[in-house]
């Protein structure tokens, strides 16, 4: 089975971010669909090991952030390689706070979702959390990155917590 079949999927690049209790988090995702049109709603999956995980499980809300092709490595990285328990990922970043209190990064954002989560889906490593679109707004007409362009022009790797990541054995 050639398993880089899985690499010819096509996603985006965006920042999904929670909130829980007076804390904020947020981080790389690339598994960001839009699954019904009326009402309009978005399933996002993340990891159980992530912290923001953890955050959506005690949160009613999430944000996503649609990231445009200028994104720096650097700030792909704060938010993808590096764990909200180590440091605050919203320190001296640009966001804004929806009103129902989740926090956008705006920086190389083209767009942003508030969705209210209805559903939860437990799917072995990763649980996929349902979310009904409550706000969202369009910031720039910017190229969005995906993932192939992640891959291909930014030379990104994905984390062992991805959904997305395969070993492959050479």
């Amino acid at each position: 089975m050639d398993m880089t079949a899985l690499f010819k999927i096509s996603y985006g690049v965006f920042i999904v971010s929670a909130r829980k209790g007076d804390e904020y988090n947020g981080q790389i995702s690339n598994t960001v669909f839009q699954i019904n049109s009326e009402p309009p709603t978005i399933e996002i999956v993340i990891n159980k090991l992530n912290l923001t995980h953890d955050y959506l499980l005690n949160s009613e809300y999430f944000g996503v952030a649609v990231l445009n092709t200028e994104a720096p490595m650097t700030y792909i990285g704060r938010f993808g390689f590096k764990s909200g328990r180590d440091l605050d990922k919203f320190e001296e970043i640009k966001f804004m706070t929806t009103p129902n209190g989740v926090r956008i990064p705006t920086d190389y954002t083209v767009a942003w979702l508030e969705c209210r989560i209805i559903n939860k889906v437990d799917s072995g490593t990763h649980t996929i959390f349902i979310g009904q679109l409550t706000n969202s707004e369009v910031l720039t007409q910017d190229e969005p990155m995906t993932y192939s362009y992640y891959h291909t022009v930014k030379k990104g790797k994905e984390p062992k917590t991805a959904p997305t990541y395969v070993k492959i054995d050479h």
